[in-house]
Order: C-alpha cells, then sequence, then structure tokens
C-alpha cells in the first residue's frame, strides 16, 4: 500500500454485519441505482408500441441473464438458497402487476419504460417502508434490484456483476443484489461495503455465512471511493477508511493480526464443552435463517440450532412455500445437525396479504398488530402447510418446534391444537413423523412474562427473544432513530422480567433459553449464566466467544453479578459494574 499525500482521507461508518478487518484495494461496481437517473420522456402514439416491445426485450434479456447465473451456480455446486433466490427474481420478472402496471402506465400516460418502471418501484417501495418488521421491510430491495436490473438493459449497457472481480478487492457499491451475493468468492472479494443494507439485508446473511467481512448502510460510500484506491474496512465498529495515511494502515494491520491471533486461539475451544471453572455446563446454540450458514455454525462449535428462523422459505417469491419444501428444508437441516437438536421458530412475519406487495394491509400499529401466531392463526391454510412440513421432517433428527409472539394460553392452547390436528392427518396418511416432538414458546411479549409460570404448565420449553422483549417492555421502535437512545438491554426492567422468565421455567421444570441479539454478548451473557441459564443462541461467530466467557468464570461469581445487577437503578450503573467485573476474567485481546 503506497500512501499519497493528494487523495484525500475519508472516515465513514456505517453498520458492521460481519466481523473482520480487511486493508484492501477497492473495486466499484456502481456508482447509483439506475432507477435514480431514469427520466421523463412523453410519447407519441407511435411511440408507444416500440416503448412496450423495449420494455419486452429488456424483460427477456433479464430473464436469460439470471438463467446464466443460475445454470452457473448449478454447475458449481452451490446451495440451495443461492438458487432459490435465482429462481425468486425470476418469478418477480413475470411478475403480473410489475408487468401489467409498466405497460398501463406507458400505454395510458405515454410514458417512457424507464419512468413507468421508476413510477412503479417508488409505489412499492411506500408499501414496505410501511411495514414494521425490518426483515420483510428490506425485501423491497428485492425488486429494486430486478428493476435495476431491467433498466440497465434498457439503456444498453453491460450489467456489471461481483463475478467481475477478477483479483482480491474490496467490493464497492450503492447495494448487492442477492444474485450477486451467490456468486461471491471468498478470498477474490475480502470485504464489502455498500450505501444501503441493514443487519437482515441478503448481503449481510450472506457475508455472514461465507464469513467476509462487511460494512452496510454507509449511504456515501460508492461516492466517496474509487476504484483502486486503499480502503480499510471493519466490520465489527462499522468504521471505514478511504485512503488512510501509513501510520492508519500501520494501525490497522496491527489490529487485524491481533483479530486473526484472536480468533486461532478462539478456534482452541471449538472441541472444549462450555462449563464453568466450578463445572456448570452452558449449552450455546446457533441462530440460523439459511441452510448455507450450517458449515459456519459447526465449524464454531454449535451444539444444535436454538432458532430456526423459517421466514427465508417465504421471501423472494410470489407464491407459498409447499409442505414438500417445507420438509425438504427441515429434513436437510435435521440430518446436517443430527443427533444435535434443531429448533424451528414457525412463521414470524407481519401483514394480513404478506405476499404480494400491492395487497399488503396498511395497518396503523403493525409491530402490534397481525403478525406471528396471530396471522398463523387466523391464516390456518398457511400455518398447517408449514406444520405438516416440521412433523415431517421430524422423522429425521432431533427437531422441536417453536410459536412466537405468544401473549398468553389460549393462543397456545390453540396453536397446540393445530399441530395435533396436523398429527392425526398424518397418522391417517400412514406417514412418519416425532409423536412426542417437543413444543416450546418464544417469551418476547411483556404479558407472557408475566405469567410465564402458567405458560410453563402447557409448554415443553422456552426461548427468550431479547430484541422483540426490548421493543415492547420499553415501548420503542428499535429501528426508530429517534428513541435509539431508549434501546438499553442493560435496563432494570429487561432484567427483572428475563430473571422472573428463569425462575418459573425452573420452578416448573422446563428448559429456557436465551436466542436473542443479548445472547451473543459476553457482559450480556455473564448475567445470563449467573440467573441460571443452562441454553445461550446465537450467530456462528458468536459462539467461540462466549465460549471463552463461560470457561473464564466460575457459577458462583456469575451468580453473584447477576443478585449484583437487579440492585442498581439504571442501564448505565449495570453496564459500568458488568464491565468492571467482566475485565477480571475475560477480554478481547484484539482490541488490547
Amino acid at each position: 500500500m503506497i500512501d499519497d499525500p493528494k487523495k484525500e482521507v475519508v472516515l465513514m461508518r456505517g453498520i458492521g454485519v460481519s466481523p473482520g478487518i480487511v486493508i484492501g484495494r477497492a473495486h466499484v461496481m456502481a456508482r447509483g441505482g439506475a432507477t435514480e437517473s431514469a427520466h421523463f420522456c412523453h410519447l407519441d402514439q407511435a411511440g408507444v408500441d416500440v416503448e412496450v416491445q423495449r420494455f419486452k426485450d429488456a424483460l427477456k434479456m433479464s430473464r436469460e441473464q439470471l438463467n446464466r447465473v443460475k445454470k452457473m451456480l448449478t454447475k458449481e455446486g452451490k446451495g440451495k438458497e443461492h438458487i432459490a433466490i435465482i429462481d425468486a427474481h425470476l418469478m418477480i420478472l413475470k411478475d403480473k402487476m410489475l408487468i401489467d402496471d409498466t405497460i398501463g402506465l406507458i400505454k395510458n400516460q405515454r410514458m417512457n419504460t424507464e419512468w413507468a418502471l421508476k413510477t412503479v418501484i417508488k409505489g412499492v417501495r411506500e408499501l414496505f417502508d410501511k411495514m414494521e418488521d425490518r426483515y420483510f421491510r428490506e425485501r423491497s430491495a428485492d425488486i429494486e434490484h430486478i428493476v435495476d436490473r431491467i433498466l440497465v438493459n434498457l439503456s444498453g449497457e453491460r450489467h456489471v456483476s461481483v463475478a467481475d472481480v477478477d483479483s482480491p478487492s474490496v467490493v464497492v457499491a450503492r447495494d448487492l443484489s442477492p444474485a450477486d451475493t451467490a456468486q461471491m468468492v471468498k478470498g477474490r472479494v475480502l470485504a464489502f461495503i455498500t450505501d444501503m443494507g441493514g443487519k437482515t439485508s441478503h448481503t449481510a446473511i450472506m457475508a455472514r455465512s461465507l464469513e467476509i467481512p462487511a460494512v452496510v448502510g454507509l449511504e456515501t460510500i460508492t461516492h466517496s471511493v474509487s476504484t483502486g484506491d486503499t480502503v480499510v474496512v471493519d466490520g465489527m465498529t462499522g468504521a471505514v477508511i478511504v485512503n488512510p495515511s501509513l501510520s492508519v494502515i500501520d494501525v490497522y494491520e496491527k489490529r487485524r493480526q491481533r483479530y486473526e491471533r484472536y480468533g486461532k486461539t478462539l478456534h482452541h475451544y471449538k472441541t472444549l464443552p462450555a462449563e464453568t471453572s466450578d463445572g456448570r455446563r452452558i449449552n450455546l446454540l446457533g441462530n440460523m435463517e439459511i441452510l448455507d450458514e450450517i458449515p459456519s455454525l459447526l465449524d464454531h462449535g454449535a451444539e444444535g440450532i436454538g432458532l430456526y428462523r423459517s421466514e427465508f422459505l417465504y421471501m423472494n417469491r410470489m407464491d407459498l412455500p409447499t409442505e414438500e419444501e417445507h420438509m425438504a428444508a427441515y429434513k436437510y437441516v435435521a440430518r446436517k445437525m443430527s443427533p444435535r437438536p434443531v429448533v424451528i421458530r414457525t412463521l414470524d412475519i407481519g401483514g394480513d396479504k404478506f405476499l404480494s406487495p400491492g395487497d399488503l394491509s396498511d395497518e396503523i400499529n403493525p409491530a402490534m398488530g397481525l403478525r406471528a401466531i396471530r396471522l398463523c392463526l387466523k391464516r390456518p391454510e398457511i400455518f398447517r402447510v408449514q406444520l405438516r412440513g416440521i412433523l415431517r421432517a421430524s422423522a429425521y433428527g432431533k427437531i422441536k418446534v417453536m410459536f412466537p409472539m405468544i401473549s398468553g394460553v389460549e393462543e397456545l392452547r390453540r396453536a397446540k391444537m393445530m399441530l395435533d390436528e396436523a398429527k392425526e392427518e398424518l397418522r391417517r396418511e400412514n406417514k412418519l413423523f416425532d409423536p412426542d416432538i417437543k413444543v416450546g414458546i418464544m417469551i418476547e411479549v411483556p404479558s407472557a412474562a408475566l405469567i410465564a409460570d402458567i405458560l410453563a404448565a402447557e409448554a415443553d420449553f422456552f426461548s427468550i427473544g431479547t430484541n422483540d422483549l426490548l421493543q415492547y417492555s420499553l415501548a420503542i421502535d428499535r429501528v426508530n432513530e429517534h428513541v435509539a437512545y431508549l434501546y438499553e438491554p442493560f435496563h432494570p426492567a429487561v432484567l427483572r422480567i428475563i430473571k422472573g422468565v428463569a425462575d418459573a421455567a425452573a420452578r416448573q421444570g422446563i428448559d429456557v433459553s436465551v436466542c436473542g441479539e443479548m445472547a451473543g454478548e459476553p457482559d450480556h451473557a455473564l448475567i445470563f449464566v449467573g440467573m441460571g441459564f443452562t441454553q445461550l443462541s446465537m450467530s456462528a461467530l458468536s459462539l467461540l466467544r462466549v465460549k471463552k466467557l463461560v470457561r473464564s468464570i466460575s457459577y458462583t461469581d456469575a451468580q453473584e453479578i447477576a443478585a449484583e445487577v437487579v440492585k442498581f437503578s439504571t442501564a448505565r450503573e449495570i453496564e459500568n459494574y458488568v464491565g468492571s467485573r467482566l475485565r477480571e476474567f475475560y477480554k478481547e485481546e484484539f482490541y488490547a
């Protein structure tokens, strides 16, 4: 790396979605979305038919490009999710609403294809932006990727792809489409940084599964870096430095080396039990969304899957997954993880008619509206298909089923009744399943936490979803920047609620785990161990860090710390106390 004093140093901070430190040359894929550069052009009557044909030709070209990508992925033996994403994009290219609305604008308002597409995507984006569920809201990007591809083909320009990266580089883009992430090759793509994206975007999910450092949500990074520039990417802190000085490069090079040494040190813990110094055994499980995450989870020592988010099966498609698709996905996970347990959370998403964006219900407060178990109970035809798929897969491994957002006993009983009905159907059809499959619930609604003792009598296990529990307990929108400062995991009320659920489960003799993001942070995990939790579920990249913590402490010390934190009045006081105690026996070497 050569320090060039003529180039301006740029420091930006985004969202670190996949950890690691990289210093490399930038490969800029795009300056901006094609929709942003679209201009209005009024057509005469003779030009309308020509414009409709241009649109149809661009659709055809887009389909041919994606089919070539699919063929390449199949040849290379890529995971089923990669190919399924391409299939979903091919389906969007056939979507009646996208095609008919665009042609309708061309014909009725005599506007050019580019402006018609921009108008259509604007309406779709506005619908998605109203949604509370961050995961689903970010799916609007998939439709934008398709529209961008069509617009590039209309312009006659060559479509730029990650596959064009022919030397080790930091990929810089406005956003990366699923077709691009599916073609990523670790080694050539050292890291990537994007203007757009969030923690649950496709790019973030794929970065974590491939263990490629990534920072997203940088807003203007594509306008701040040129191909060939030196870039520092810190996937832990979200920091990105363009054209760093030699002294900054030296600092980050040493930090990168420490991080790699730290990673190798952590890997030593892979085969060791997660056991405190005085013999308390803690089960460390993994959270997953796509099948490609399994190798990483196993490589980091996951003792099972504590949370399989099944929403991915419903995303990026215009139809519902079939029973066979459900069964095949869950069966694959069960076999890969056998004999380890796999907890499958049933559909947790909002929106009454959630598959077709044009039909999304416009709820005033979707966070407290028709979502998760409420949606499933209102749409039993959807729920039944998933339950049958889960049950049939349970014949091939240690599968458990878990219902999200349970707020009371009646919901749990109705869900269990539907599960029993699905069992009876399968018995009549002579189809195999585990008749004794364990049934659990997510504790993420304050009402459920308050009656945890009652729910514990009717559930086989609990799993505390801290992400939503914080949101509902503290009455804040965790993705609203105006109240983000109130999102306090160390809030005394939150810790007391969690402790109450743990105690209720212990009295009833059922298992209870924590599966929210707090479980993967050593300072929070320390408290959970002290509260008596014996199961924590987290992302693959958090497993060994938490295992190191568990092996660095005694259960007695953890109990003392957990008993002390509930005496404090504020989150800041608790955070300071836990931080000071944590440093007694645990530290992150790569920041030393």
